[in-house]
């Protein structure tokens, strides 16, 4: 009895008997038998419904940014040739800026204008300093004055 239960078994796991020919195939292909039943009852897997994946509730990089704001701290002089700029971040998540800034003569004229991307905390702030001589002029005497665009412009 015992061997008659081995022998089963091993032909039952795919050693190349007829039986397991018919048990490999799938449900559609199994011949049914005359009790009603198909013979590959015992090899029949059961479909498998996949969770359906939703969005957590704290996934804020869903969101699209807010634009933040700029706002201008002092011009470049002879004393200081750095403009520094204050970059605001409204959004609940880590940003990067783009901040644009300009600086004028006496006449008014534009001289240079600066843009940066200013990386800014979440709900926090940030500082950009432009040092005039890294940005297109040496000739710091003749600004007059700066203006900063007050929206910084969400970038990533």
């Amino acid at each position: 009895m015992v061997v008659l239960t081995l022998t089963g078994f091993s032909s039952g796991c795919g050693h190349g008997s007829r039986s397991d020919a018919s048990s490999s195939r799938s449900d559609a292909q199994a011949p049914r038998t005359s009790a009603g039943g198909s013979s590959g009852d015992t090899h029949r897997s059961q479909p498998t419904d996949s969770p359906t994946p939703t969005a957590s509730p704290s996934s804020e990089t869903a969101k699209p940014l807010k634009d933040g704001t700029a706002v201008l701290i002092s011009c470049a002089s002879l004393d200081d040739p750095y403009a520094t700029v204050e970059v605001r971040n409204p959004n609940d998540r880590d940003a990067v800026f783009t901040m644009k800034m300009t600086f004028k003569d006496a006449h008014g004229f534009t001289m240079i204008t600066h843009t940066a991307q200013v990386p800014v905390p979440a709900k926090d702030t940030a500082t950009d300093r432009a040092a005039i001589a890294g940005i297109g002029t040496g000739r710091v005497d003749q600004i007059a004055s700066c203006e900063v665009n007050p929206r910084a412009t969400a970038d990533w």
